[in-house]
């Protein structure tokens, strides 16, 4: 009997690792969830002394870009009316990446030993997560595979556009905050010295700020600053350590949320998230029971995690999806508002499209607008710091020439 490692979640949220023997993945998934257990992942181990050391070979990692063109191709391919299997020989032969192309033969092989294509997926989760398997299950289950691909990739390309949005407004500060801080330390630690050694002929006292200046640089040409360099990096190993706990993941997002400017826009991404796959699972066939326990999984931010991990429990307990995420206080009352006409409507999944859509556009002019206002911020603070070190270093200069 084979033995699996798996990671799932409990009802409460908290991630649970453990290793377990079925007879294959359907069973001991079956029993995992009568135990109360969500999977996220499930890993074949090798058998043997060796397995129970190393367990499995380290799993496949595949860029989502080449997932995107894969799903994109295959539902072309599917819609012109070729066979399943046929579609996966051709992408797995012009498919650059050998992992993934290895990855697409063995799903092919499996389907054509009697597998569902889902079930081939499933198998992969680094590779294709559970919102791809649930909607393609839905798909197959519709009879409307190359639909719910075309609404796969379509998803994925948004998402894509999403994630590269965050990266331009998130990467310029950074980059440029790491280069004025490269500069300060460069004039400090090598340009102060020469001049700390010119300043020792005047025989007077130097100005506070040439002090200051000093001191700082002896301060980090000594054994003092890998000191605070150490204590600096066992800091943010243990944050990240602590990031990891459920309650500090928590704690991490609320105040990520109350960032005064980048609060606001990663509280749209998080919404425009859970609205866009949302929109997508129940378009596709998937139950919203089904739907919001992947909603939770992938959006990002415990705090909304939570909120839509309760919304859950109250659909389960015949609420309707609006009353618990307006109890939350996460999501704003345009969006609950226009969840509730959805559910009555019959249009819920239409409303979430508009709310992703919306947000998707707020996303964008926030980014823009932060963009062109921290640069300037950025330009001025480089020259508030650069322009500091000059003065303090030519106030000696400028004090010796007064008194001659």
């Amino acid at each position: 009997m084979p033995t699996f490692s798996y990671v799932a979640r409990t009802r409460s949220g908290k991630r649970q690792r453990g290793t377990a023997s079925a007879d294959n993945r359907q069973m001991l998934t079956q029993t995992l969830q009568k135990q109360g257990l969500t999977l996220e992942r499930i890993e074949e181990r090798p058998a043997g002394f060796l397995g129970t050391l190393i367990g499995k070979e380290r799993p496949v990692k595949v860029k989502s870009s080449e997932v995107m063109i894969f799903t994109r191709q295959l539902s072309t391919i599917v819609n012109a009316g070729l066979p399943l299997l046929q579609g996966l020989d051709i992408l797995a032969e012009q498919t650059e990446d050998i992992k993934f192309a290895k990855v697409i033969r063995e799903i092919g092989q499996a389907v054509e030993a009697g597998e569902t294509f889902s079930e081939a997926l499933k198998r992969y989760p680094r590779v294709f997560p559970d919102l791809y398997v649930s909607m393609v299950r839905a798909g197959e289950a519709s009879g409307d595979l190359d639909g719910v691909l075309v609404q796969l990739a379509e998803y994925m390309e948004a998402m894509a556009e999403l994630r590269r949005r965050i990266r331009a407004a998130m990467t310029y500060p950074v980059v440029a905050f790491g280069m004025i801080v490269l500069i300060a330390v460069g004039l400090i630690v090598w340009v102060v010295p020469q001049f700390e050694q010119i300043f020792a002929g005047f025989g007077q006292e130097l100005p506070v700020p040439t002090q200051i200046l000093i001191t700082v640089s002896n301060v980090l040409r000594s054994w003092q600053a890998f000191l605070a360099l150490g204590i600096a990096a066992a800091c943010v190993l243990a944050f990240r350590i602590y990031a990891e706990t459920p309650v500090g993941r928590y704690n991490v997002d609320v105040a990520k949320l109350r960032l005064p400017i980048f609060g606001k826009l990663l509280r749209k991404v998080a919404i425009s998230r859970f609205a866009r796959t949302l929109s997508t699972l129940t378009r596709s066939g998937v139950p919203i029971l089904g739907a919001l326990e992947i909603a939770e999984r992938t959006s990002g931010n415990e705090v909304f995690a939570r909120a839509v991990r309760a919304a859950g429990e109250g659909v389960r307990n015949g609420e309707t999806l609006a009353a618990p995420l307006a109890r939350s206080e996460e999501f704003p009352s345009m969006v609950t508002r226009m969840i509730g006409v959805g559910e009555k409507t019959g249009a819920l999944e239409t409303m979430l499209s508009k709310i992703s859509e919306f947000y998707d556009s707020e996303v964008k002019a926030a980014v823009d607008g932060l963009t062109s206002m921290i640069e300037p911020i950025l330009i001025m603070l480089m020259g508030i710091v650069v322009g500091s070190i000059v003065v303090a270093l030519f106030m000696p200069i400028l004090q010796l020439s007064t008194l001659v």
